[in-house]
């Protein structure tokens, strides 16, 4: 059935002219509230105003306008049912059979800073109740949310094959995309709500999210997988740009995402080299070139197909070395024109333009799904209290020593545990990561820094439970170590570090990582 009456009202009109002019072009009656019917007017198109249509004038300063039974029985009356089409009838309610509507910009409002009274009066009510209606009823009317869906209803509507109507599968679809909309939109504010209110782990929770791409395949080519944004405002790589290479994989991802995670911990320049989602090597220096280099060093077998991560503006000298092995990704929050010159000799190179970006927060949330639910907890954003970081052996820890301290406890926070992580100089020369056993993690760091260990810094996510991982570090030439503290057997730990010479600090504060 071709659509008779059409009711349109729309914050974002990308796009609507056209659409609203071919409606009318097919003799389709449109109705429209507003700042729409006031563009759709002064483009010369015949529209009804909704008061007029109702008979009944908006009032509460708009906040009443289309919660109406001449709008809403319009669009909840079952067209298949002849006693629905006699109520109708009866009522003088006229069909409404095609209705484009997007909500007020509740997000955008959001980011901008409003204050909490802006917030609420860009809480859409009448516009998620019509949604709603038409969506339920999609059997009889379309509904349409997205602009980008103009054109396929377009097409439809003209293709003779459909002889000028909609198919019951593409008004399934939009009635879909429809009912995700305002879920996502109610999630947004119930999000926000609970922010206000302080509370991180409400009763219900909502996880909202906007695909920005269907992926080739998830960690596995058996996997299908998806990559979608939440949140008011894009951050993280979700506000980033692919400046040139393939589209992004979900292993890209999910390894940039970490590698762009333990960079933004440094103030001074920084580079992160990640592999699987673990860092195989993390420095600091006087520029990018220089901690680059100093990262490539601890591990370079595993950084061969890494992921690069920086902090600083990529220049053309730290891109020349990036380039001399295979990378899949770079990740910098700038780069220079330079440097994307010596990039596009790189055709599989995926170059990632991030933008400066503030860390996120610890009101952040991360979600684990699992089967049946799903786990979610603050981001792990803390930094153990400067006053609490405290001296528990003979030998206090030189400042040298203390500042390489701090460096490998920010890394080891994003090492999967059970995680070791040996520093010397602002680098990392040996990672254990995501071993079952804190001791065979301490026996992978040091193996990988081999003569490199002598005279390094070791950092431990969790405590030691025995003295056997001190022990293991001892041999072979640290000098101090950084833990949490809190096992039952810290006096053993730190009569073996005692009896070896070791400063030892601890922090008082975990970073598990799985």
């Amino acid at each position: 059935m071709f659509p008779r009456r059409a009711l349109l009202s729309v914050s974002d009109k990308s796009g609507l002219l056209p659409f609203a002019r071919f409606l009318a072009e097919q003799g389709v009656e449109l109705l429209s509230t507003g700042g729409t019917a006031r563009l759709l007017q002064t483009e010369g198109l015949a529209v009804t105003e909704v008061a007029e249509h109702t008979g009944q004038a908006e009032i509460l300063e708009g906040r009443v306008k289309t919660l109406h039974p001449k709008i809403h029985g319009g669009l909840l009356g079952d067209r298949r049912k002849p006693e629905h089409v006699a109520t109708m009838e009866a009522e003088g309610i006229a069909p409404i059979d095609l209705l484009v509507v997007n909500l007020y910009s509740f997000r955008q409002t959001l980011a901008s800073g409003a204050d909490f009274d802006t917030c609420v009066e860009n809480i859409d009510i009448g516009g998620p109740a019509m949604l709603r209606a038409a969506a339920k009823n999609h059997a009889s009317v379309a509904v349409v949310v997205d602009p980008n869906d103009y054109a396929a209803v377009q097409e439809a509507l003209a293709g003779a094959e459909q002889q000028g109507g909609l198919g019951d599968g593409l008004r399934r679809k939009l009635a879909r995309k429809a009912f995700a909309h305002t879920a996502a939109y109610d999630s947004d504010i119930a999000r926000w709500l609970a922010d206000k209110d302080q509370e991180d782990f409400p009763e219900e929770f909502s996880l909202a999210g906007k695909r920005l791409a269907t992926l080739r395949y998830g960690e596995n080519p058996h996997q299908g997988a998806a990559w979608y944004a939440s949140g008011s405002r894009p951050e993280g790589l979700a506000a980033a740009t692919l400046v040139q290479g393939k589209p992004l994989s979900y292993n890209n991802i999910n390894d940039a995402d970490a590698a762009l995670n333990l960079v933004s911990e440094f103030r001074e320049p920084a580079v992160a080299i990640i592999k699987h989602a673990n860092p195989c090597g993390v420095a600091v220096g006087a520029n990018l070139v220089e901690a680059y280099q100093q990262a490539y060093a601890c591990d370079t077998t595993s950084a061969f197909g890494g992921i690069v991560a920086v902090n600083r503006q990529l220049d053309a000298k730290t891109a020349e070395l990036i380039t001399q092995i295979f990378t899949e990704v770079v990740v910098a929050p700038s780069v220079s024109d330079e440097a994307k010159d010596l990039f596009t000799a790189k055709k599989n190179l995926r170059l990632l333009i991030t933008g400066d970006q503030t860390p996120a927060s610890e009101s952040s949330l991360i979600v684990k799904t699992l089967r049946g639910g799903f786990l979610l907890q603050n981001r792990d954003q803390s930094w153990a209290d400067p006053d609490k970081i405290h001296c528990v052996t003979q030998r206090q820890a030189s400042d040298s020593e203390r500042a390489d301290l701090e460096f490998a406890f920010r890394v080891a926070k994003h090492v999967k545990s059970n995680a070791i992580v040996l520093v010397k100089d602002g680098r990392t020369v040996g990672i254990g990561a995501g071993q079952m056993s804190r001791v065979d993690a301490a026996r992978i760091a040091t193996w990988k820094a081999g003569d490199e260990a002598q005279g390094c810094v070791l950092a431990s996510d969790a405590f030691f439970p025995f003295a056997d991982g001190i022990q293991m570090a001892i041999d072979a030439g640290a000098k101090a170590v950084i833990q949490p503290g809190g096992s039952m057997r810290d006096d053993e730990v730190i009569q073996a570090a005692n009896e070896a010479g070791l400063a030892m600090l601890f922090t008082g504060m975990r970073h598990f990582n799985h």
